[in-house]
């Protein structure tokens, strides 16, 4: 499908702004609130907004379910895949040649520290970033290292993706960045990319301690002679590694990295773990007074240890003491609620003492 060229700056705005109002005016056609659509998506509705308002671009899986949700045919995505989001602007020079052999890598393997890796970064994440960085009071250069950092991952989604292997170390998990909201969204992104076929993402635990085998990050690239090259970065420079014994002796220490890493599967209760705390961490920036709480039906006014829940208040379900209604509110996602629920209507969990 043919891409539109980019001519200059404002064709990202401009881009995010018809297919925000094309997104919400579907929407509306169709009778359905923000709240409710960010909720089948899911996502936040601060986020849902800035994409509705041309604040934001909208990513491949978002739009994929926006298409199947608002019953578009394939419309919502066709319109998306015409659009080049993303103006290409110039990387560090130390930076060019890794951007120029990754672009042609059939696969590659990463270990990273401290961050996300960048193929895996949602926006808002890599903004937090690039603002404490050394673009930290140049606004147009935050955009366009924002710009350049999300134009590298549309392989991974294209008809050639490479095959992707990341070792996330668990501090990567833990360092909130940009506040709640964004690590949480950006967690929840982890877990979508990690379901892709071309993709596997690993937890190297704290646990580990020594046996962590690098100190620093450390990516390696296949090219499509099958040659394979080695690279580390630091905060003001990157290097490869070429020399054949090196790499070999790197890509060893990297095998046994993810030999005990958590598995995949276990990686991703991890970090869904780590998501629902900060769902709760970030619940005094949710807004309870239209929540529309309730009871069990069983529930009489000499009920003793009593539970309420809320159905309308987006992207979540608190769950609270009745007793305590100015206390603190637990927060679940509506899909592990509804779990829960099915179980205890199914007697998956036994009673007290049995």
């Amino acid at each position: 499908m043919t891409r539109v060229p980019p001519s200059g700056p404002h064709l990202r705005s401009s881009a995010a702004a018809l297919f925000g109002t094309f997104l919400r005016r579907t929407r509306e056609a169709r009778g359905m609130s923000q709240g409710e659509l960010a909720r089948q998506i899911p996502c936040s509705r601060p986020h849902l907004t800035r994409i509705e308002n041309g604040s934001r671009v909208p990513q491949h899986d978002l739009v994929t379910a926006c298409d199947r949700i608002l019953e578009t045919g394939g419309e919502l995505l066709e319109i998306w895949e015409e659009v080049d989001w993303y103006v290409q602007v110039d990387h560090p020079d130390w930076f060019k040649r890794f951007v120029l052999i990754e672009a042609k890598a059939t696969s590659i393997h990463e270990f990273q520290t401290s961050w996300i890796s960048g193929l895996l970064q949602t926006e808002a994440y890599a903004r937090a970033l690039f603002t404490v960085g050394d673009a930290a009071h140049d606004p147009q250069l935050i955009e366009e290292r924002v710009v350049a950092r999300l134009a590298r991952q549309h392989r991974l989604t294209g008809p050639d993706a490479p095959l992707l292997t990341v070792i996330l170390s668990e501090t990567a998990l833990r360092l909130t960045v940009g506040g709640p909201q964004v690590m949480r969204d950006q967690l929840r992104h982890l877990l979508r990319m990690g379901r892709r076929p071309n993709i596997t993402i690993q937890v190297a635990p704290f646990s580990l301690g020594e046996r962590l085998r690098f100190s620093t990050s450390v990516i390696l690239l296949t090219s499509p002679g099958g040659a394979v090259r080695a690279y580390s970065e630091s905060l003001a420079h990157g290097r490869f590694l070429e020399d054949p014994q090196k790499v070999r002796e790197w890509r060893q220490r990297y095998d046994q990295l993810r030999a005990e890493a958590l598995s995949p599967q276990d990686s991703a209760r991890l970090i869904r773990s780590v998501m629902e705390g900060l769902l709760n961490m970030d619940s005094t920036t949710i807004d309870f007074s239209k929540a529309s709480w309730r009871k069990a039906s069983y529930s009489g006014p000499e009920a003793g240890n009593c539970i309420e829940i809320a159905d309308n208040v987006p992207g979540v379900v608190p769950v609270r003491d009745s007793k305590d209604p100015e206390g603190p509110a637990l927060l679940f996602r509506p899909d592990a609620w509804q779990s829960f629920v099915t179980g205890v209507r199914k007697g998956e969990f036994p009673a007290a003492g049995h």
